[in-house]
């Protein structure tokens, strides 16, 4: 029994370990270097280390790495590589486009357009294997095949749409890695019951290195996630989504980012999650709104980190009502 959960134990251990351990120096770093950013929802502006993604990078990456191994020479699981390797590759490459989003600014960065289009690059490594089920079922019609018009379209817009998702609903400590948590969660209570190998041990690696980083992104923040992060943890959901056939799954653990989606479109994609910091600690809502964020402040008077947790027991509630409705045949 010890050993069936001991390839989990190495993988989240070195993923949750490295990242734990990297942060605080690249904290340091971004500091004195000056890649910093204002935390907007604070009275005094203090300035934050940027490009916390980089810690993700790496503990992710080592927990994938060390999957590999434990596949390859100690035979304990039996991984696809050439499907495990696409995965990883999808997300490696969308982190370096949010790194450099992050290196040029968040408001002389990527341009709107961009971030809608370079993704689809990063889609690239799962469009060439041909994963996922082809098959589309719509409500009421029937079941599609799509076949190669599923890797064609279906692949790169999801990654494209869920990778920009994560990156619209942000802004608040510990608000994106928190909802990257519970959804990757989630998806690996799925895939244990699937028994999807590579999906599994893609999410462990992933989770293990966000765990780690809200020590350190949680409110008060040392360190903000940047487009480095938001972007991978869309890509992750969606990768593990594609390649473990579960996008029905997918699209009902994403419902608060179809509500943000609605909120940004009103506002012609202008507006932000930040609200206006009072000294008692609490936030009022910008008057332009535009933001789930913003709707919440609006109902009563709430400080940043009530507003996060307000947002993430709804992600909870979605993510329970998920298993909960699946499990059950309802949908």
């Amino acid at each position: 029994m010890f050993l069936d959960f001991l390839p989990i134990i190495l993988v989240f251990t070195a993923s949750f370990g490295v990242t734990f351990v990297v942060t605080p120096f690249i904290i340091k770093r971004m500091q004195l270097r000056g890649i910093t950013g204002k935390d907007m929802n604070k009275s005094n502006s203090p300035q934050i280390a940027e490009m916390g993604g980089i810690g993700i990078i790496f503990g992710f990456s080592l927990g994938i790495i060390i999957s590999i191994f434990i596949s390859t020479y100690l035979k304990l699981i039996e991984i696809n590589l050439t499907i495990f390797l696409a995965m990883f590759m999808t997300v490696l490459l969308i982190g370096f486009i949010g790194l450099v989003d992050d290196l040029i600014g968040w408001r002389k960065g990527i341009r709107q357009w961009q971030h809608a289009l370079f993704p689809i690059f990063a889609a690239l490594p799962l469009m060439a294997i041909s994963v996922g089920d082809t098959s589309m079922s719509i409500p009421f019609i029937a079941i599609v095949e799509l076949g190669i018009f599923y890797s064609l379209i279906i692949v790169p817009l999801g990654i494209t749409g869920a990778s920009n998702a994560f990156n619209m609903l942000a802004g608040m400590n510990g608000l994106e890695a928190g909802l990257g948590a519970l959804i990757i969660s989630t998806l690996l209570y799925f895939s244990f019951i699937s028994g999807n190998v590579e999906v599994i041990f893609f999410l462990i690696a992933m989770l293990g290195a966000i765990l780690a980083f809200l020590k350190f992104n949680w409110f008060p923040a040392k360190i903000f996630p940047g487009d480095s992060l938001t972007l991978m943890l869309g890509a992750t959901v969606a990768t593990s989504v594609i390649v473990g056939g579960i996008e029905k799954i997918g699209v009902m653990l994403m419902t608060l980012f179809f509500v943000e989606l609605v909120f940004k479109a009103k506002h012609n994609f202008q507006s932000h999650c930040f609200g206006i910091p009072q000294k008692d600690g609490t936030l009022k809502p910008r008057p332009e709104g535009g933001s789930l964020t913003q709707w919440i402040m609006k109902k009563g008077s709430f400080t940043e980190k009530q507003v996060t947790g307000i947002i993430l027991g709804s992600q909870a509630i979605i993510c329970v009502l998920t298993i909960i409705l699946i499990n059950s045949g309802l949908i």
